[in-house]
């Protein structure tokens, strides 16, 4: 059975942050750092150009020294506003009211909570007590796609279903001057912060994504690729020099996968420039086909699972042709695929 996925909503972190600008902030927190140099270069060429945190960058919990927990609960409680925001504009555009939600999927991996953003939603958008709950929370930059998978899972399972997706992201709580590796320094100028949801229902609520197969794949012996760390200081987001190809060394898998699937279209989660080269050149795009999660990067940076639904927001804007055939792809830590077979329907 199909499923349908409605416009997405996106809200971002209040604050503009500039790439000069947190390059101005490393050289004064590292100016005598070994390598400073080869960081601002690496800084000045990830692709990103601005982005948006939920807190200044001069703020305790950004490049201050907030410890753990104050980081974790202001990143937590930024996300579940930045999602409250989301959802409620979500379900305004699927011309759905809260009630009418019978599953709530989320995304959420940073700032720990427990009851976790699926528990806080069903309060604050006011779900029914008895709607289902699917919370993913380690799936960060996937998380979207996989939410998306679990929905149309979720809807296989109950035609009729009317499932909610929300993927919350408050990444800046990693921008953490206590960690001076040169993965750590990237990641500064590569995450943001944001939420998005959407609804995917078995029947269209307008035009938009037909999920018809999912992909899932975890790459052995992977566990050390991405992976986040917690210490004193906050949380960390570390990856081995391995990391930078591992999405490349996939995208057979998801080739065999995909067939004779022709694909004329693609949401690529906008993990690094290279990832989203990567995926285009795998799947026989043009760089147009790709321009939204090159345009998501530049313009508000890699906001982890709610990329994808930024990707597809922008996808609406500039729609492809009804019919045609697409695939959506993220990866997460340590090395996770989560892929949708698609086509565009209006």
């Amino acid at each position: 059975m199909s499923a349908f996925v409605s416009t997405p909503r996106t809200v971002l972190g209040a604050h503009k942050v500039t790439t000069d600008e947190i390059a101005d902030d490393i050289r004064a927190h590292h100016h005598n750092h070994p390598r400073i140099n080869a960081i601002l270069r690496v800084v000045n060429n990830c692709g990103v150009r601005t982005r948006h945190f939920t807190r200044p960058l001069s703020s305790p919990t950004v490049n201050g020294t907030a410890d753990v927990r104050e980081r974790t609960q202001t990143a937590f409680d930024d996300a579940v506003d930045m999602a409250e925001q989301a959802a409620g504009a979500a379900l305004g555009a699927a011309g759905l009211a809260p009630q009418d939600i019978d599953a709530i999927v989320t995304s959420h991996t940073t700032g720990w909570a427990v009851p976790n953003l699926d528990v806080h939603l069903v309060d604050r958008l006011g779900l029914r007590p008895t709607v289902r709950r699917v919370a993913l929370t380690t799936a960060a930059c996937a998380g979207g796609a996989q939410a998306l998978i679990r929905a149309a899972d979720l809807v296989a399972a109950r035609p009729g279903s009317k499932v909610l997706v929300v993927a919350a992201e408050v990444l800046s709580s990693s921008y953490n001057h206590a960690a001076d590796t040169i993965e750590s320094m990237i990641y500064k100028a590569l995450f943001a912060d944001a939420a998005a949801a959407a609804v995917v229902t078995d029947a269209p609520l307008g035009p938009g994504l037909e999920i018809e197969d999912t992909f899932e794949y975890t790459l052995p012996n992977s566990l050390d690729r991405y992976r986040g760390r917690l210490d004193p200081e906050g949380m960390h987001f570390d990856s081995t020099k391995q990391a930078a190809t591992t999405a490349a060394s996939t995208l057979t898998y998801l080739t065999d996968w995909l067939g004779d699937h022709d694909v004329d279209f693609a949401v690529i989660h906008p993990g690094s420039l290279r990832i989203i080269t990567d995926v285009a050149d795998a799947l026989g795009l043009r760089p147009f086909d790709s321009r939204h999660s090159v345009d998501t990067l530049t313009e508000e940076g890699n906001m982890g699972g709610v990329s994808i639904f930024r990707v597809l927001e922008r996808t609406h804007a500039e729609p492809p042709v009804d019919g045609t055939n697409g695939v959506g792809v993220a990866f997460g830590p340590g090395f996770i695929t989560s892929a949708l077979r698609c086509r565009w329907r209006v």
